[in-house]
This record gives structure tokens, sequence and C-alpha cells, in this order.
């Protein structure tokens, strides 16, 4: 059975005590239509899926394709742009998509073993060349973690012309907690979703 959040500011609290513990990685997944007329130079929609996180410790940044492009990426074992599973931020990037033909979408990892150190994340989305056409990508989010109903959060049927998206906030909680809320506001780009939500990066312009 899966836990749909159907309006913005609808929220679901999970127990990660519960379960299987740490034993399994907890999966961020983005999905959406590739089948979509579009005006990038592949034809295809290209959603890019993204996270800002702040540590307990005050470390805080973000991770998506245009952060780990040309080589500034890396395993999951290593330190890189893309995150890291096994060492802080215990947040990894699997890879980018590029709008493919693959059916999984992109993935983020959270690792069980190092979520008591993570204070907060947003996770977004943006279209990073053509025009914005949400309606049609029918994308969701699906937050699974072991041992728990999963979480999805869909964008529905959205209008809006902005190509940055933020899907939804997760709090991890002192008692061991975790509460997933739906957000879906539009942005800009990322200092304009950086400005809404208070995270106080800078930004230079960017490619993949």
């Amino acid at each position: 059975m899966a836990i749909v959040l159907e309006k913005s500011g609808d929220r679901h609290r999970i127990n990660l005590q519960k379960g299987s513990g740490t034993a399994n990685e907890i999966k961020i997944n983005l999905d959406w239509s590739k089948n979509i007329e579009h005006n990038s130079q592949n034809g295809a929609i290209d959603l890019d899926l993204g996270c800002f996180y702040e540590l307990r410790n005050g470390a805080k940044t973000l991770i998506d394709g245009l952060q780990f492009s040309h080589g500034r990426g890396g395993s999951r074992n290593e330190q890189t742009r893309q995150g890291c599973y096994t060492k802080a931020p215990y947040i990894w990037h699997v890879g980018d998509d590029r709008g493919s033909d693959t059916e999984s979408g992109e993935t983020i990892l959270v690792n069980p073993e190092g979520i008591s150190k993570i204070k907060r994340i947003i996770v977004y989305t943006f279209i990073f060349d053509g025009v914005a056409k949400w309606a049609q990508t029918d994308a969701v989010v699906r937050v699974s973690i072991p041992g728990n109903d999963e979480v999805i959060v869909k964008m529905g049927q959205q209008n809006s012309t902005k190509r940055f998206c933020a899907i939804a906030s997760i709090e991890i909680n002192p008692d061991c907690s975790m509460t997933i809320q739906k957000l879906i506001t539009f942005h800009d780009n990322h200092s304009d979703c950086d400005r809404e939500y208070g995270w106080g990066f800078n930004y230079t312009p960017g490619s993949k």
C-alpha cells in the first residue's frame, strides 16, 4: 500500500525505527513520461532531479546533474559533487537520466546509517533545456523507505511556465522519525527557489 500526498501542504510522518532499520537504502525517485514532443536537441523532455540538504552540523549544499557534470561526480563511496553514500552527507545521486528511454527516471539514495546526521532535504526538479510543459510530464516522486509504505508525491496537471519546481520537503526529526511534505512551488531557477526556502547559496551559470 502507498501513501499519496494529494495537496500541497499534505504531510506524512514515518517512524524510521520501524521495519528493517538501517539494513537497506532509502530511495527518492523521480519518474516522468518520456514520450513528449519537446524543443530540446534530442526531442525528449529532460527532467533533472536534485535536492538541497542540510546536515545537523550546519553543512549544506545541493546535488543535481548540473553540479556533478563535466567529471565532477563519482561513485557512491567517494565524496564528490554527486554526494556520497557511505560518508557525509550520506546522500548520493545515482546519475543524470538525460531524457533517455529508461523507465526508472532519476534516483537519489539516502543511507539510513547516516540519517541521524541529516536535518532537512528539499527535493526539486527542473527542465534544463526547452519550454516548461509540466502538465504533460506526469511527473511523480516516490520516497521508498524499507519496512514502510511508499510515499508518493504527484506533480499533477500544472501549467506554470517556470522551469524549476520544489516538489517535497523531508525533515529528519530528533525522535528518529521523518516527515515528508508535498510542496509543488514553481521558481525561475535554483537561486529563486533558494530565496524562497532560505538556503543562502551563491550561483553561477552551469552546463551539462
